[in-house]
């Protein structure tokens, strides 16, 4: 299930214990899955401890885990 967020940069993201995938979508449309992502970090970007989604992605998400961009539909 997505979650939304109010976030200048990111839409919503959906997190896959089974698979520990993380699956974003930006404000622009684009969409990428990250890989091995802990829950923990999962928990974290939801609620960031100083309140920012997009700044909690950038410092604990985007170059920490492999990641592949999907296409959009």
């Amino acid at each position: 299930m997505w979650v939304v967020l109010e976030s200048s940069v990111l839409r919503a993201v959906r997190y896959d214990d089974a698979t520990r995938s993380l699956r974003v979508r930006f404000t622009s449309g684009a969409m990428y899955e990250y890989y091995d992502v802990p829950r923990e970090v999962y928990d974290a970007l939801l609620d960031p401890p100083d309140g920012s989604h997009g700044r909690y992605f950038s410092t604990h998400v985007r170059d920490a885990f492999d990641y592949d961009e999907l296409k959009r539909r």
